[in-house]
């Protein structure tokens, strides 16, 4: 929410706040977001198959269209396309190593050729042109949910990633390389997503948990809050109201996906999402149970 705000408002002049973001935050969270999408494909492969998930990434991208009317950094189009090009005829790839490893060298690939940034010129705008680190991260996901790597390399990781994202924050400042920046920017998800998970206690879950259930509805949420406040977000030179709109909008999704699941199964466009998948009406009310006869995952979404 604190990227997406800040990439809306004006940028001149500069200031702290817009180093920070920039060197700290910038760049770091959509590959998170796609590695757990790439996380998702596979438990949702546990229990439905492949035509359910085509369906599913359909209406994904149904949801990506029309946020695109009024938002267009949205990222769901993109989402829903390299699913179906990428996740899908991968899933068919025997074991997590030839995923985990085409993943890797996707990465490899993206990051010397700019992010991989598909130059598709002359087509519609709604036509995913988003760096292939998108679909890059995927892979690694799947790979790593297949491989189920051991806890104890957590702690290395999280080490050897923050030194590494320190380190290239420190060389993209002083040359300014776009690839040094975007390798600073997957050492720094690395660092982030590592870290969180060695620092995770029940108190901390117990907030975000609410968040990712109802990802899809507290990102659509997020993006109708940054429309209608890009004059004032524009209009600040301080880019104070940034941080403020972010944590208020913050809050609020907290407060309200707590609210709002402790008397539904799902989220109100998680909901509809899972309807439309299903060509069916499935009971949202607690009181309903468990929907045995169709068990379905929730993706994750940015």
């Amino acid at each position: 929410m604190l990227v997406n705000t800040w990439q809306h408002a004006g940028h001149e002049p500069a200031t702290g706040i817009d180093w920070a973001i920039d060197n700290l935050f910038q760049s770091r969270f959509y590959p998170i977001f796609s590695l757990l999408f790439g996380i998702s494909f596979v438990l949702f492969l546990e229990r439905a198959d492949r035509w359910v998930l085509l369906r599913r990434l359909f209406w994904l991208l149904m949801f990506g269209l029309i946020q695109h009317t009024w938002y267009t950094g949205e990222v769901l189009i993109d989402y829903a396309f390299f699913g179906a090009l990428v996740l899908v005829p991968a899933s068919f790839l025997p074991g997590g190593v030839p995923v985990l490893v085409l993943g890797l060298a996707l990465l490899g690939w993206s990051l010397v050729n700019d992010g991989g940034v598909l130059p598709l010129d002359g087509l519609p705008d709604i036509v995913p042109t988003g760096p292939l680190l998108i679909p890059a991260a995927f892979l690694i996901g799947m790979g790593l949910m297949r491989l189920r790597p051991p806890r104890r390399l957590l702690a290395p990781a999280f080490a050897v990633s923050v030194l590494t994202s320190a380190l290239l924050v420190a060389v993209w400042a002083s040359t300014g390389d776009w690839t040094v920046y975007l390798a600073a920017a997957i050492a720094g998800a690395a660092a982030y997503s590592t870290g969180l998970l060695l620092a995770l206690r029940p108190w901390l879950s117990a907030v975000l948990e609410p968040l990712g259930k109802m990802a899809l509805t507290n990102y659509v949420s997020g993006t109708l809050v940054i429309f209608f406040a890009e004059p004032l977000l524009d209009s600040d030179p301080t880019r104070w109201s940034v941080i403020a709109v972010a944590a208020v909008t913050l809050a609020v999704q907290v407060l309200f996906s707590r609210w709002w699941l402790g008397r539904y199964r799902y989220g109100p466009l998680e909901w509809i999402w899972r309807c439309l998948t299903w060509f069916r009406y499935v009971p949202n009310g607690l009181e309903s149970g468990r929907d045995e006869n169709r068990p379905l995952p929730d993706p994750g979404v940015t």
